[in-house]
């Protein structure tokens, strides 16, 4: 049960929410200037007088920005010494925490402003800070930098460690031919071939990241083991071909609205035979260990809205779940949370006709 905040309490919670966003630019600010990674240096502490010797800042700029990391907790200040905190130390060292600031900061933050008119359109109306496609997937392989850096490693960093233990379910029943559905720059079909000499890949996604994944691939000698094809999902009469033993789809259906989702998976459903396993990979929200993993998740569906698309989110375990069953597939197995990740296995085959 939450504990019942007083008012004082509550009206300080409102200060951090109306604040927000521009105490985030003073923790960009402190990280850029060089300023924290200098206090993190000094585990004992440093003066403020030390900072100013060792680094190109201003009196005016450190005063303010120790004083609002201060308030955040990102430091701990007693007298002249000024040293990092738990919060400080994650901020400077965790992945997770690198990736998510460097994701909101060159990415979302600017597009954030709409907010609003993306809910009312149902369109991404904050993308047209970074470009102008009618969604972030037509133009990932064009993104100015730094937004095309943070956006591929936020991406990556949210799926990469969830490939060695998936390799290991996807391939229990050595699989000849694997379909990689919004295969995107080639990573997991990299790894499917890293781990079988066999097996065959064949990525379905758009051309522009088709042209991307095809370069990788060409660079990495795969080109004889790597098919590719060009399909738009979205377009119901793109059908996808059959003769796969697995169709694979990795933080892929979360890019798209549930009517959506339940299209795209009657379009594998179609191209699955009775032995096709189908496996979905997906942070679902409500199936995390940690409240660091769900806040993230949650902000990340406001991403979707914001930047990506204007209709998709990270969704629930269930309500996937029930997409499914309405495609025709029926969860067979439930892997969660596999390896090192925040991720959960559905593996799907096509129910059985009564």
């Amino acid at each position: 049960m939450k504990k019942e905040l007083s008012a004082i309490e509550a009206k300080y919670e409102a200060q951090k929410i109306a604040f927000g966003p521009i105490y985030f630019q003073s923790v960009v600010a402190l990280r850029e200037l060089g300023i924290l990674q200098f206090i993190g240096e000094h585990r004992r502490g440093v003066t403020v007088d030390a900072i100013l010797e060792k680094l190109d800042v201003s009196e005016y700029s450190v005063h303010l920005l120790l004083e609002a990391a201060e308030v955040l907790g990102v430091v701990d200040i007693e007298g002249d010494i000024v040293r990092i905190s738990k919060v400080g130390f994650f901020l400077l060292k965790d992945e997770m925490t690198r990736v998510n600031i460097n994701f909101m900061n060159d990415v979302c933050y600017l597009g954030a402003k709409n907010m609003t008119e993306s809910f009312v359109k149902g369109k991404p109306e904050g993308l047209k800070v970074l470009g102008d496609w009618p969604t972030i997937y037509e133009g990932l392989s064009v993104l100015p930098e730094p937004a095309k850096t943070s956006w591929f490693e936020f991406d990556h960093y949210y799926s990469d460690n969830a490939f060695p233990d998936a390799l290991k379910i996807v391939f229990r029943k050595k699989p000849g031919l694997i379909f990689d559905i919004g295969g995107n720059t080639g990573k997991w079909s990299f790894a499917c071939c890293a781990h079988d000499e066999e097996v065959r890949i064949k990525i379905l996604d758009l051309p522009v990241q088709l042209k991307v994944a095809k370069a990788n691939a060409a660079a990495k000698n795969l080109l004889d083991r790597i098919e590719f094809q060009e399909i738009d999902l979205l377009d119901a009469a793109q059908k996808i071909p059959q003769g796969a033993d697995v169709i694979w789809m990795s933080q892929f259906l979360d890019c798209f609205s549930k009517e959506q989702i339940v299209q795209i998976l009657e379009n594998a459903y179609q191209a699955a035979s009775p032995e096709t396993t189908l496996y979905i990979l997906e942070p679902f929200f409500d199936n995390q260990n940690y409240p660091a993993a769900h806040y993230s998740l949650v902000a990340t569906s406001l991403y979707f809205t914001i930047m990506a698309n204007g209709n998709s989110k990270m969704y629930r375990i269930g309500v996937m779940k029930e997409l499914v069953d309405k495609a025709g597939f029926e969860v067979i197995e439930t892997y969660p949370l596999i390896g090192d990740s925040y991720h959960t296995i559905l593996e799907c085959r096509k129910k059985q006709q009564a």
